[in-house]
């Protein structure tokens, strides 16, 4: 049996992920009553996101089609599971990566070039890679990030203070 605190944090939970999307939509909770026609009053929104109040499953699957997202994204449990433990910290050895190829390493040393420029940072010799980059960086090259951490390896682009394991499969 669940308690009311449970209950709360869920609320919470599903209204904070209601509000991540409405904002990665770029819309307002005024915009999203009117583009509702009124459907989704501001305060009703507004009281799911805060978690005050509880919105009802049929009100979760009627939200989720108004925002053209799957009801899953919605609920907590359906959130991707973090990268496995081998990819807690991914760290790039910048001198090592300008030594490859241009055929093989160029989409990577034109990600850390603007990842350079956003940060200001030039001096460095080593690039932390964040979950969603390595995800993003996988889909480049056409890996998974365990097989992009493989190849980073062969490489030798990883700089000591990665936290990895050694590659899965070196064939």
């Amino acid at each position: 049996m669940t308690t009311t605190s449970e209950n709360r944090a869920y609320a919470r939970e599903v209204g904070a992920r209601l509000r991540d999307i409405r904002t990665q939509q770029g819309r307002s909770l005024q915009q999203v009553e009117a583009l509702s026609d009124g459907r989704w009053k501001t305060a009703a929104v507004g009281s799911y996101e805060r978690g005050d109040r509880m919105v009802s499953v049929e009100n979760l699957a009627a939200l989720a089609a108004f925002y053209g997202v799957p009801v899953a994204e919605f609920l907590p449990s359906a959130r991707p599971d973090p990268l496995p433990p081998r990819t807690a910290r991914v760290v790039l050895n910048l001198p090592a990566l300008t030594g490859l190829p241009t055929e093989d390493a160029g989409p990577l040393r034109r990600w850390v070039a603007e990842i350079q420029r956003e940060r200001g940072d030039y001096a460095g010799r080593v690039l932390s890679i964040r979950e969603g980059d390595l995800r993003t960086l996988a889909i480049l090259y056409d890996r998974t990030p365990d097989q992009l951490i493989d190849m980073l390896q062969q490489w030798k682009a990883l700089d000591p203070t990665s936290d990895v394991e050694a590659p899965s499969d070196t064939a």
